[in-house]
């Protein structure tokens, strides 16, 4: 493996420190969304940074995010315990990581789990994009099949999918329309809040492997013009930075956004499509203090 493409496997640690500080920024805790968007705005990234793509389809800053909470979960920075939404540890609150600092707690987990290979543990760490220090390859696990799978889907099928996790997250009297055409609009339904609070919801499907583009957003809103409260838009890709500042700019209607990742995680809490599986993994530190 060549220097360069060492490098450019490790352009995930960069983002330790701020995604510390983006946590402590946004009270201790967030759910992925939120950190994302605090370290966008706390490191002033530029679109184009935001907006690049995986050869899977996956945004890339999204992707090296993750990919640093993963290894400070692993330090004890982060808590692990819910997927939804991350927090800072006790330890993780009072600590700054410089980026000297954080090459060094990536270079230790590199080893760890060289370590961890050679001694023949039976462990599945998941494998980055391109990890430093020929740790390995893209993972092609359930959640890049399922995608896959989505993207194969006939438009009716994809449509009728969105209906049922609509009725599975608690809207009712939901309605496809995606066949007649209706300038853009593939359904609609309503969400009742309580009994004497509803909204009306139109919903658009998009089986992208591509970025929705800020233009979808827009004539998405232009097609829902007085005839709904909100808006979704539902698509196994991504949204573009600037589509996710036109859904959720003032004074007009706001739409909701479900990109591939969130719609898998919605398929996961659901468990449609998706069957819970219990698995363990070795604590080699558990085991470390009998090894003297």
């Amino acid at each position: 493996m060549t220097k360069q493409k060492k490098e450019e496997g490790a352009q995930f640690v960069r983002y330790f420190g701020p995604l510390l500080d983006a946590l402590r920024g946004l009270g201790g805790s967030g759910t992925p969304d939120e950190v994302v968007e605090q370290i966008a705005q706390d490191l002033a990234l530029a679109d184009e940074i935001q907006n690049e793509l995986l050869p899977s389809g996956e945004s890339r800053y999204r992707n090296q995010v993750a990919w640093a909470r993963f290894y400070l979960v692993r330090e004890g920075f982060i808590d692990s315990s819910k997927r939804g939404v991350w927090s800072l540890t006790e330890r993780g609150r009072s600590t700054s990581l410089t980026p000297v600092e954080s090459r060094e707690i990536f270079l230790k987990w590199v080893r760890v789990f060289q370590e961890q290979r050679r001694a023949k543990a039976n462990i599945k760490e998941p494998i980055a994009e391109q990890v430093a220090e020929g740790t390995g390859t893209t993972s092609n696990d359930y959640r890049n099949d399922i995608v896959d799978l989505l993207l194969n889907l006939p438009p009716a099928g994809f449509e009728r999918l969105a209906q049922r996790l609509l009725r599975e997250a608690g809207f009712v009297q939901v309605v496809v329309t995606g066949s007649s055409g209706d300038e853009g609009i593939d359904g609609y339904g309503t969400l009742q809040i309580n009994p004497l609070v509803s909204f009306k919801v139109l919903f658009q499907c998009k089986r992208y492997r591509k970025s929705v583009s800020p233009s979808h957003v827009r004539d998405f809103r232009g097609a829902m013009a007085g005839r709904a409260d909100k808006g979704i838009i539902i698509t196994t890709g991504t949204f573009t930075a600037e589509a996710r500042r036109e859904a959720s700019r003032d004074g007009v209607p706001p739409i909701e956004l479900i990109d591939g990742e969130k719609l898998v995680d919605m398929l996961e809490h659901l468990e449609l499509g998706l069957r819970p599986v219990t698995a363990y993994e070795i604590d080699e530190q558990f085991f470390n203090e009998f090894r003297g």
